[in-house]
């Protein structure tokens, strides 16, 4: 078998294509075609439906895409194997995040300790951040909310308390909390629904029996941090994601405790890798949630 035609194969499995799998491989499109024809003529099959300006993987090539999905992962981890053996002082991690304010902590922690070690990360849902593992584009994945799922392991966890955004000028600036039956029609820029820190927001406002007037939803914590600092209403973020605004102060929110979560996670499969071991004590060390 030829590896080099097996990689130009998943290469255009993984990338929908043979123009983004060639800048991928770092060769030319007629390269990675002529490989994958040549793979195709060697064991007499069709790999790929060639659609117009599309492909589609047949059935045998579906197949195959799951097979070399596996060996490309064997392939990394050899990789990995041989960078921790040499105290990892180069060579790729990959991460996967919904969100880049809880990896930030992790990389310094990470850079600090193995400067030489080339970070990527992927900012995406929870979806996609699972999806990054099981395709091993990622090593691990930092996620705000889990569900117990036997594919992955939970390598830490932390909870972080949910802190009310104020602009600056409010009359609330400066307190250091406002009681949650405070909350009560007041204006509130909230992310949208599906937002873990939303989520656990409303969880304790409907307990407390209290209906806040939300007048805008808005799809990240950047746009809502801009819509308090534009005077548009209240908000709610994590406090570690709080960072630094003249713009907008912060409060706890008094009378209930209000927490989100924060996971870092890995496939189960690779949870004994060297590279993992190496890591681990950046990560911390907590029990699988249920």
């Amino acid at each position: 078998m030829n590896f080099a035609q097996i990689r130009a194969f998943h290469a255009v499995a993984e990338e929908g294509g043979f123009t983004a799998a060639a800048h991928r491989l770092g060769l030319t499109q007629p390269a990675v075609t002529v490989q994958v024809k040549a793979l195709e003529a060697r064991y007499q099959v069709e790999l790929f439906h060639r659609r117009a300006r599309r492909i589609v993987l047949t059935p045998v090539g579906e197949e195959l895409h799951r097979i070399t999905r596996r060996l490309m992962m064997l392939e990394r981890e050899a990789d990995e194997f041989l960078e921790a053996e040499g105290g990892l002082e180069r060579g790729r991690l990959g991460i996967a995040a919904d969100g880049p304010f809880h990896i930030l902590s992790l990389i310094q922690a990470i850079r600090d300790k193995m400067p030489g070690l080339r970070i990527t990360v992927a900012i995406g849902n929870s979806r996609t951040v699972r999806q990054a593992l099981l395709d091993y584009d990622a090593l691990i994945g930092v996620l705000s909310e889990y569900q117990a799922d036997d594919r992955f392991t939970v390598l830490s966890s932390n909870r972080h308390a949910v802190m009310l955004m104020i602009p600056a000028d409010h009359g609330w600036a400066g307190r250091a909390s406002v009681d949650i039956a405070e909350l009560q029609d007041v204006p509130m820029v909230l992310r949208e629904k599906g937002s873990s820190t939303r989520l656990r927001f409303e969880e304790a406002l409907r307990e407390a029996g209290i209906d806040p007037r939300i007048v805008l939803e808005i799809g990240s914590r950047e746009s809502v941090r801009e819509a308090v600092a534009a005077n548009l209403g209240l908000g709610v973020i994590q406090e570690p994601e709080f960072g630094s605004n003249p713009r907008i102060a912060k409060a706890a929110i008094g009378g209930v405790e209000i927490t989100a979560g924060e996971y870092i996670i890995c496939l189960a499969e690779r949870r004994d890798s060297r590279i993992l071991a190496t890591l681990e004590p950046l990560l911390g060390n907590a029990p699988s949630p249920g």
